[in-house]
């Protein structure tokens, strides 16, 4: 079987019935590698390709609501994005302002403008569930991805929670 949208074009289910699509979209300077899944393709309604279409194609808006979001829990000393932050100022001790793009002062702040989005892979059958519809990975440096954070967001592009994998 198949689902044919018109942004994703013909989604042809494997033979256990998911749904695997990926592609590669430009954000500003880099590229950011986009996968969309479902382990169903009947959990996949129509709506949820049309807000995933959405949020590709307005990744620049997606990007910026996920930055806001790391920053808001930037003085919560117990969040995972000042954990991410405290660790990143220790691997780099010195060189953090090599990795920066712009140096402000204000560490927290400079780091998070400095990450980069590595991915984002939306989960078309968590539409309008409790769980995450999209997950965007950052880090800061592109070569070194295992201390990563992770934005989850709804399927209405609030975010859910920002958590760090490494």
């Amino acid at each position: 079987m198949a689902i044919e949208h018109d942004y994703f074009g013909l989604l042809s289910s494997g033979p256990d019935g998911s749904i695997f699509w990926s592609e590669t979209v430009d954000l500003g300077d880099q590229t950011v590698t986009v996968d969309l899944t479902a382990p169903d393709q009947d959990d996949i309604s129509p709506d949820a390709l049309d807000i995933a279409a959405a949020l590709i194609s307005g990744i620049e808006n997606v990007d910026a609501a996920a930055r806001r979001g790391m920053l808001a829990e930037v003085d919560d000393r117990t969040s995972e994005v000042t954990e991410y932050i405290l660790q990143q100022q220790e691997a780099y001790g010195e060189e953090l302002a090599d990795m920066l793009v712009d140096v402000s002062g204000d560490d927290s702040v400079d780091i998070i403008r400095s990450l980069r989005l590595m991915s984002m892979t939306i989960l078309a059958d968590e539409h309008g569930g409790s769980e995450p519809f999209a997950v965007l990975e950052y880090a800061l440096d592109a070569d070194e991805t295992d201390e990563v954070l992770l934005v989850n967001l709804a399927s209405d592009g609030a975010v859910q929670s920002v958590m760090s994998a490494d």
